[in-house]
């Protein structure tokens, strides 16, 4: 058999990664008697590296070295990149070190340099890219390819806009392939200002631009944009695919936006896409995000094949919705049908515990999670008991918890140990929390309010007056209040005693009439005299109420009316909107920043325990 039969297969087994069926047929084609050439070794070298063979590749290394091939560019490059794979750098560096000619030849720094990058290496990439340029090696679209990912780390964006600088200079920011890179480096490391800037700047757009942008808004919490850009993609005639189908139904779940999210479930089926497994996780969490949990429950029952992703997506929407029970029946489904537990399902089950009040059980996922599944606890999941524990009342217990962590507690710890110590007032406990907390979130206004609220509750003016000059010399300010519902395709917002809105005086008669009511209502009459100040005084008429008022207004009897809030809903609020419930013929649904609340007959799902 001649040359070319033997390389001609190994090249396309190795194009189509049938790897091991490569190497047995270049042991083949030892045992016939050829000799493997320049153009032999890179596919047995991928495909050892594919297969993650050390031992084998350091045989073909031997090989090649016997053969006289090792100067050859194609099995240098081949050479570096597998030891990269097999993560040992100093071999790699030492292939490229020792052949002169890799000095002179951009396909060997550009193997080098993907090889650092794949393995998170920044200054190494940077120093042998400078390297490069010092040398007079020309740098090309290869090179920005593999040196740009890693420079989405966070902390280097600085570096990666030295680095779009400098493919400016070089012309290489009009190949189409490194702006998208450029782009998508720009939103992972949360410059979105900068990336929609290098978007904007683009002259031609392709599925992928559209999509690195839109993913870009919804990884940093910009739902709005991202739902915006889409409709603009979508009036540009680009065809969306699933990538941007997940960035969207994620800026959905964000916003409650279920209208958009139902007019994407239909685009999804018309591309026949309906049979995805990502993108029918995405329609869970977006349904049960939005408040319908009976369309999230038939997506998910109707997938025939559930993931881990899966089952935590609807175990999380029914734990968000206050059905703890079911959601650990879920959860305990899910492991008798064989699939296992992660960090991230153990972080569903606990939060849907810990807002059901199901405590004991929380504890015994908790010990579970080590000796049962072998997952070693985090801070996200400590957090989700501390508050399980503080929430109940067994505040020393959930210090004590925190005290005995394996992990060193982080801010979103002491800050469920904070948020326990305003419902049980307990100032002592509080003011050591917060020393905590702020320790690693100095500007997160949130327990700044926090805290000033206990030493409110607890007639301390003194505690108020001192959170208030360390708010002030920190130059914090509090996040305004505001709620949103959707109304014929339309969201309508409302601030903290707003009276922006067209139906302003008929909103604001409705709130007069409902507070009326719900005053002579029995449970309700201890807060009549501070709902009767808010009242009083605009800015202190909250925006839920003001929502609900307007959906009061514009529905009709037996229909459900959703609201989000940015905020926790108060205590207040929460009475007002129990007795609502008992007065008016709607389901009242209000998700507020840790869960959702269903208000009907004067009772909420959530027990009074949020």
């Amino acid at each position: 058999m001649t040359w070319i039969p033997w390389n001609t297969q190994l090249r396309e087994l190795a194009k189509q990664c049938q790897y091991l069926q490569a190497l047995t047929l270049y042991r083949q084609m030892l045992r016939c008697g050829s000799t493997p050439n320049a153009f032999s070794f890179p596919f047995a070298l991928k495909s050892s590296a594919s297969l993650y063979l050390p031992f084998s590749g350091q045989q073909l290394h031997c090989q090649v070295v016997k053969s006289g091939c090792s100067p050859e560019p194609f099995v240098l490059t081949s050479l570096i990149s597998m030891y990269c794979k097999f993560n040992s750098l100093v071999n790699a560096r030492k292939v490229f070190d020792e052949n002169p000619i890799s000095n002179q030849l951009t396909v060997c720094y550009n193997a080098l340099i993907s090889g650092y990058a794949l393995n998170s290496r920044v200054f190494n990439v940077i120093a042998l890219f400078c390297r490069m340029r010092e040398m007079g090696v020309s740098v090309n679209s290869v090179t920005v390819l593999g040196l740009v990912p890693v420079l989405s780390e966070p902390g280097y964006i600085s570096l990666g806009m030295s680095f779009h600088c400098c493919c400016v200079k070089l012309g290489l920011n009009l190949d189409f392939s490194v702006a998208n890179c450029l782009l998508t480096m720009y939103v992972k490391s949360g410059a979105i200002e900068s990336g929609r800037n290098l978007f904007d700047e683009m002259p031609k757009k392709d599925l992928i631009t559209w999509n690195a942008m839109i993913s870009g808004y919804a990884q940093n919490g910009l739902a709005a944009d991202a739902l915006e850009l889409y409709k603009k993609m979508e009036a540009a005639g680009v065809c969306p695919d699933a990538v941007t189908f997940v960035g969207v139904l994620s800026s959905c779940a964000h916003l409650g936006a279920i209208s958009v999210g139902r007019e994407v479930e239909q685009r999804i089926e018309f591309s026949e896409l309906n049979h995805n497994p990502f993108l029918n996780n995405a329609l869970i969490n977006m349904y049960a995000r939005c408040g319908n949990l009976v369309k999230a429950r038939a997506v998910f029952d109707g997938m025939p094949v559930k993931s881990v992703v899966s089952w935590t997506a609807i175990i999380g929407g029914y734990g968000m919705h206050g059905y703890g029970e079911i959601a650990v029946e879920l959860f305990d489904e899910m492991i008798k049908s064989g699939i296992r537990p992660d960090g991230a399902a153990f972080v569903s089950v606990l939060c849907a515990c810990s807002h059901a009040g199901l405590t004991e059980k929380g504890l015994d996922y908790l010990a579970e999670m080590k000796s049962k599944h072998r997952v070693p606890p985090g801070p996200e999941h400590y957090s989700c008991v501390v508050d399980l524990l503080g929430r109940a009342g067994r505040l020393n217990e959930a210090l004590e918890l925190i005290k005995s962590m394996q992990v060193k507690p982080d801010g979103a710890v002491w800050g469920a140990l904070l948020g326990a110590c305003k419902i049980h007032r307990n100032v002592e406990m509080a003011e050591l929390a917060f020393e905590r907390v702020i320790e690693f979130e100095p500007t997160n206004i949130g327990y700044y309010v926090l805290l000033s609220n206990i030493y409110s509750e607890a007639e301390n003016l003194e505690g108020v007056l001192k959170v208030r000059v360390m708010m002030r010399e920190r130059k914090l300010k509090k996040d305004p209040g505001f709620s949103y519902l959707e109304y014929k395709g339309r969201v309508h917002l409302f601030l903290a005693g707003d009276r922006s809105h067209p139906q302003k005086e008929e909103i604001y008669r409705m709130v007069g009439k409902l507070e009326s009511l719900v005053k002579k209502l029995d449970g309700c009459k201890e807060n009549e005299e501070r709902r009767n100040k808010e009242l009083l005084v605009e800015m202190g008429v909250h925006s839920e109420k003001l929502a609900i008022a307007f959906g009061l207004l514009n529905s009709e009897a037996g229909t459900e009316i959703v609201v989000v809030k940015n905020l926790r809903v108060c205590e207040d609020c929460h009475l007002f909107l129990k007795g609502v419930s008992k007065i008016v013929d709607r389901q009242l649904v209000v998700r507020d920043a840790t869960r959702f609340h269903h208000f009907k007959d004067g009772i909420c799902s959530c027990k009074d325990y949020w």
